[in-house]
This record gives C-alpha cells, sequence and structure tokens, in this order.
C-alpha cells in the first residue's frame, strides 16, 4: 500500500494493485472563495497549489468522494476528471449530484462493496458537534480490506466521537488517515479532528500508523503541522502519528 498526500484531503491510495483517488480539489490555488465566518478571510482556497501534475492524479482507477463539500470535491474536479471514470459516492442524493455534472459511472458505496477485488465500506462520520451538524450533512469514510494488505481506513470529514471507536473496534485497521487541521467556523467548534481528537484515535488504536491529512490548505485550519508534531512528540507518539507535508507519499 502506497499513500500519497496531496493538498488538503486530497491523497491518491495505492491498494491491491489499484490507484484510488480520494476527495479530488484540483482547482489552482486561490479559485475560489475562503470560506466565510471562519478565518483568513483575505485569502482565496485552496491556500496552496498542488505539488504533483493533474494527468499523475487523475490516472487512477477510481475516485472516492466522501461527501460534496467545495473542500473535497471542487469545480475544476467536474470539469478535469473524465466523465466515464469509476467514481464512488457515499449516498444516493450525492451520487444523483455527480451524475447531473455528466459522470456516467457513478456507484454508491455500501457495505462490503466490491472493487476489483478490493473491499470498500462505507464508515460513518460527525462532521463536527453540536447544532452545526445540521448545517454540515451528512458525511463518510472508507474502510479499504485484501488479503494482501493491511486494513486501511479513511476516516473523511469527522471529529472523534463513539462512531469512529465502533469502526476501530470492528475493523482493526493498522492504518489510519484521519483529518487533522482542526478547521472551525467562528462559534461552531470544531468541523474535523484536532490533536485531542487525533490522540484519542491513538489510544483507541495505539498498535495503528495514524497519517494526518487535510492541513493548512483551506482557510478555516486552526491546527498547523508545526503545533501537531510537537503535541504528538509530547505524547511521545511521534512514531504512531504521521504529518506529511503536499507531495509526501508512504509505503506499508
Amino acid at each position: 500500500m502506497k499513500i500519497k498526500q496531496i493538498r488538503n484531503a486530497t491523497i491518491v491510495v495505492q491498494y491491491a494493485g489499484n490507484r484510488f483517488l480520494i476527495d479530488p480539489v484540483l482547482g489552482d490555488k486561490g479559485s475560489f472563495p475562503p470560506f466565510p465566518n471562519s478565518m483568513r478571510q483575505d485569502q482565496a482556497n485552496p491556500l496552496v497549489s498542488l505539488p504533483t501534475s493533474i494527468d499523475e492524479l487523475i490516472n487512477v482507477d477510481a475516485v472516492i468522494v466522501t461527501h460534496l463539500h467545495k473542500d473535497h470535491f471542487d469545480d475544476a474536479a467536474k470539469e478535469i476528471l473524465p466523465k466515464d471514470i469509476k467514481i464512488f459516492a457515499q449516498a444516493e442524493a450525492d451520487g444523483l449530484q455527480l451524475k447531473e455534472a455528466g459522470f456516467k459511472n457513478v456507484e454508491v458505496l455500501k457495505e462490503n462493496t466490491q472493487f476489483k477485488g478490493v473491499e470498500l465500506t462505507k464508515t460513518p462520520g460527525q462532521h463536527g458537534r453540536g447544532e452545526v451538524l445540521k448545517r454540515m450533512g451528512n458525511v463518510s469514510g472508507i474502510v479499504f480490506k485484501h488479503s494482501t494488505e493491511k486494513t486501511l481506513y479513511v476516516a473523511g470529514d469527522t471529529v472523534w466521537y463513539e462512531g469512529v471507536q465502533e469502526v476501530i473496534d470492528t475493523y482493526k485497521p493498522e492504518i489510519i488517515v484521519v483529518n487533522g487541521g482542526d478547521n472551525q467556523l467562528f462559534g461552531m467548534g470544531s468541523l474535523v479532528m484536532g490533536k485531542d481528537d487525533i490522540y484519542e484515535v491513538h489510544k483507541a488504536a495505539p498498535d495503528s500508523i495514524i497519517i494526518s491529512s487535510h492541513m493548512e490548505a483551506m482557510n478555516h485550519w486552526t491546527l498547523s503541522r508545526e503545533e501537531l508534531k510537537n503535541f504528538i512528540n509530547e505524547k511521545q507518539i511521534a512514531t504512531k502519528v504521521l504529518v506529511p507535508k503536499d507531495g509526501e507519499e508512504y509505503l506499508f
């Protein structure tokens, strides 16, 4: 298995001989407005450029879209991705929107979805806490399983809550990708994991390797890579929690 951090939540996973592009945001730096009611209102999104070519990114067997917020599937992705590419969506409503955008090979993820020998399982997520959940809507993660690979859990846009604990208890993933930028809207708290959430994931899966994605690429981030690295060093878990730069790749 290879996992390459691209930008924000966009990653490329090479798994059991297949390449998966997850949550593609393909627009140029500064191609859409900042998210309102949050930090850095003077900076358009994405805050940074892609670290690799579009051609490399779209050379995949399938695309997985955990949800359709613009920092996970932008207008550029709609335009650039081949319309016949295989796309997995989290729900029928998302699938319908993708079909309306012209994509012809859309499938809704379910439990034990099979793709070229890989078992894909949709997992739940909680995109914040309290009242903000009504605004943020449904999100998902994915568990990848194959007899020749370690089990991979891509948690998606979620904070730490009992649903993440249940996925870990059920599937016992050896590799876990979390969205760890602690992105926030003013007065509404964390929308994805912060450092304390990531520590809870580690405590739930102490033998697993955790990769923190979704960092420093959209205007509403609040947790920097440097701060997270300092935290995991203090907790003495730096060998278990990886904080990749954009473009960095890991082999497991």
